[in-house]
């Protein structure tokens, strides 16, 4: 069901004009994303005519953007995602582990996103299979997911990364060791590690002129003007939180499908938009219980600001892993523990072939939706034909 109020009904209603107001300021990416959500699913991208099967009754559906920054496309997408990873499920309780980027970090990341990014993952990854492999911890091999969010409830910029990590790991002798049931990994010893190693590689992108800054960052151009910059971030403590393990597998799965496909803002939390100002649902995290769910209110100029400011780099990639499961190793990895673990194996097909029609059913009797025409973009479907009167004489019988 269509929201109240999306973020298309904004970019719609206010997007012209911003791109007006910030004219050469805005990227070719930030742009391409303003022009998909507002484009997706209206009469801009063609669509297709559906009729049930049962009653006849017809609808007409526009065609998605499928950008992933958009609030509408992500449900589909997260599904198809999701049912990929059910068979790199382990039978073993999962951690949920966050790595945090500190405020002056962030500022540089925020001019620099596929270079900062790049090293946020493989800083924070690092760091979990050294501390991982390391025998006075747990001494084996673990499997990683992560995910980028660029941004905090109220779609300001705070870069970190979730990772979903199996409960145990692979020893070098190719055993299955598993994790303390309730501990996987000291966070102190992990924010320590992730701290050097990221401020470590970020001060060599800078030697190697990698980085760039802009207005009030210019001066970090100078490279003592930028190591004095980076020493309030080398004394403070870098945030690693780790949660309680999930609750099997399902636990997982709705976590990851929560997590791996969201947008800085959902349209469900979109309250009121006059045409000047929105007003959305944002968590305090600074804040406990009920406290916590806050509403803000921004101009539109604003809110379309800090929302294209979570735009990623083209061609980038939000969601990686690491050890046991990245790419090239996974499937060995994985039958390989469940062999260990005396789990089933994964199959190598679906046993049920799943429907890849997505199609809601007929909102009058709930029957099948089937497609009966389509339509290209700045287009309507066609109307169906009408009997005209013939044109031809009638002849009278005399008789």
């Amino acid at each position: 069901m269509r929201a109240a109020i999306e973020v298309a009904d904004i970019f719609r209603a206010a997007g012209p004009a911003y791109r007006t107001a910030h004219a050469g300021h805005l990227s070719l990416a930030q742009l391409k994303v303003m022009s998909a959500i507002e484009s997706c699913r209206t009469a801009a991208l063609g669509g297709h005519l559906e009729a049930c099967s049962d009653c006849g009754h017809q609808r007409i559906a526009y065609n998605s953007c499928r950008n992933r920054h958009c609030p509408r496309c992500q449900g589909a997408a997260a599904r198809a995602w999701l049912e990929a990873q059910e068979a790199n499920l382990l039978p073993v309780g999962y951690f949920h582990v966050v790595f945090t980027l500190p405020a002056e970090i962030a500022d540089i990341a925020l001019h620099n996103k596929a270079v900062v990014y790049n090293l946020l993952f493989k800083a924070a990854s690092e760091t979990m299979l050294t501390i991982a492999a390391d025998p006075k911890h747990l001494g084996a091999r673990i499997g990683i997911t992560a995910v980028l969010h660029t941004w905090g409830s109220a779609m300001t910029h705070h870069p970190h990364i979730h990772m979903i990590v199996p409960g145990g790991g692979i020893s070098p002798d190719g055993r299955w060791i598993s994790s303390r049931p309730a501990f996987l990994l000291p966070v102190r010893v992990l924010g320590a590690l992730f701290r050097r190693l990221f401020m470590t590689r970020l001060i060599e992108l800078h030697s190697a002129g990698k980085l760039a800054f802009f207005g009030k960052m210019a001066g970090l151009r100078d490279r003592r003007a930028f190591v004095h910059y980076l020493a309030p971030a080398r004394r403070k403590r870098w945030v690693v939180y780790a949660k309680a393990p999930f609750a099997g597998p399902e636990a997982v799965l709705a976590y990851l499908s929560r997590y791996t496909h969201r947008v800085a803002i959902s349209n469900s939390r979109l309250i009121r938009f006059d045409g000047n100002e929105i007003t959305f649902r944002y968590k305090d995290y600074r804040r406990a219980g009920a406290d916590r769910q806050q509403i803000m209110t921004l101009t539109a100029d604003d809110f379309i600001r800090r929302f294209l400011i979570h735009v990623l780099p083209r061609g980038f990639h939000r969601i990686r892993h690491y050890g046991l499961l990245a790419s090239s190793a996974r499937k060995n990895c994985l039958a390989h523990v469940r062999d260990m673990l005396g789990a089933a194996p994964a199959p190598e097909e679906p046993l049920v072939e799943k429907a890849s029609d997505q199609r809601q059913p007929c909102p009058c009797c709930g029957g099948a939706m089937v497609i009966i025409d389509t339509f290209a973009p700045w287009h309507q479907p066609r109307a169906p034909p009408t009997a005209r009167p013939s044109t031809r004489e009638t002849v009278h019988d005399p008789a």
